[in-house]
C-alpha cells in the first residue's frame, strides 16, 4: 500500500488522537507497536499505523 502525504500525522497530531503524551507515543514508536517513517528530521505515522494500533489494542484486550 502506497502512502500519501496526506496520510500522514506528526507526532503532536497522534498525540491529539490517542490522547496520550509525547514520551508514550516515541515509547510505542520505539518498541514497534507503532509504524512510522523519518524524512529528514521529521517522524511521521501513518494514519493507517494509527488504526491498526487501535485494532491491535482492542484485540489484546478481548
Amino acid at each position: 500500500m502506497v502512502t500519501t502525504a496526506a496520510e500522514l500525522l506528526t507526532v503532536p497530531e497522534v498525540m491529539a488522537r490517542l490522547k496520550l503524551g509525547r514520551s508514550t507515543v516515541y515509547d510505542l514508536i520505539r518498541s514497534r507497536r507503532l509504524v512510522s517513517i523519518t524524512i529528514g528530521r521529521a517522524r511521521r505515522i501513518p494514519t493507517d499505523a494509527v488504526r491498526d494500533f487501535i485494532v491491535n489494542e482492542i484485540e489484546e484486550a478481548a
